[in-house]
């Protein structure tokens, strides 16, 4: 078996991360020489090219296996430091290089999972979060670029266990002023083609699978405006922008103050969640694994796999977005 070099590892980790040679020069603190000189010696050892060199950089087939190889190199280390820690209290911080990445939905993060990961950050757990869509971040496990995501899928990859964390529900509102000018009745099959709504991005198919099951629909086509923050939607919807479709859990204050209108009273939309990640002995997994299942199991109200509240005339497929 080949020994690579830890620094050629990293540097190679540090180019596609980073998205450069110069911001990985940075990362590292060495200069940008030293990064082409230290990728040119792992792709001599290795005897192909590792990375392709377009906009943005993309690893081939054998630069993802180096850098998953690395990333367990960074867990590694990331256990050793927990346990070292566990013995002697008060142990420097971890270096920037040994971040732990995972990748989470962007409605996650404004709801529940952060909570969830402050105690582990405050502990010294170099950790890094990823944002995509909730049907995409699987992806960024299965490319081997993050130990873990909360996903959608419910199959487990290759090389990975899967834990159910629960369902988000998701409800449609607008703010009361719009509502009471544009729908005073509610979302219906007459209006929803009127209503503007504010959706995260062009992935996000939240919205149309709501109006959707709302109205018994099998395809809607909607007025949309894009803002790609789980929290810049809300803010949108109380600026007057139209509706969106959020977690009940995100606006639950806000609609208790009327300061947003439940345009569909009575039809949510579940939103099945998974933990996936490496199956492998790691405290630091786990750690991960225990603080995500606790916090989900607190704020998710249903689990995947059990039925939701039933929406009249719903033939909706059930999906997610970021």
């Amino acid at each position: 078996m080949r020994n690579f070099d830890t620094d050629a590892l990293e540097c190679l980790a540090a180019i596609v991360e980073e998205g450069g040679f110069e911001r990985a020069a940075v990362r590292l603190s060495i200069t940008q020489s030293a990064v082409s000189q230290r990728l040119r010696a792992l792709e001599a050892q290795v005897g192909t090219v590792l990375l392709v060199r377009s906009r943005p950089l993309k690893p081939t087939a054998a630069g993802r296996l180096l850098i998953r190889h690395a990333l367990h190199m960074r867990l590694l280390r990331a256990d050793l430091d927990t346990d070292l820690q566990d013995l002697t209290p008060g142990m420097g911080a971890a270096r920037e290089e040994d971040r732990v990445s995972i990748a989470i939905n962007a409605d996650s993060i404004a709801t529940w999972a952060l909570p969830a990961l402050g105690p582990l950050v405050t502990a010294g757990l170099p950790l890094e979060i990823i944002t995509d869509d909730q049907d995409f971040t699987h992806e960024w496990l299965r490319e081997g670029q993050v130990l873990g995501c909360v996903t959608t899928l419910k199959q487990a990859l290759r090389g990975c266990k899967v834990l159910p964390l629960g369902a988000m529900q998701y409800v449609a509102v607008a703010s009361a002023n719009y509502a009471a000018t544009h729908c005073p009745q509610g979302l219906t099959p007459h209006n929803f083609r009127d209503i503007p709504f504010i959706a995260f991005n062009r992935k996000d198919d939240l919205q149309t699978e709501f109006v959707s099951r709302a109205c018994g629909l099998r395809r809607v086509k909607l007025s949309q405006r894009f803002v790609p923050s789980s929290e810049g939607q809300v803010r949108a919807a109380l600026d007057g922008w139209g509706a969106t479709v959020v977690p009940e859990l995100q606006v639950r204050a806000l609609l208790a103050s009327d300061a947003l209108v439940n345009l569909a009273p009575g039809v949510t939309l579940p939103v099945d969640l998974y933990w996936h990640c490496w199956n492998l002995d790691s405290a630091v997994i786990d750690r991960l694994t225990a603080a995500l299942a606790g916090a989900a199991a607190s704020a998710l109200a249903l689990k995947p796999g059990k039925s939701a509240k039933p929406a009249a005339r719903s033939t909706a497929k059930k999906t997610a977005r970021s």
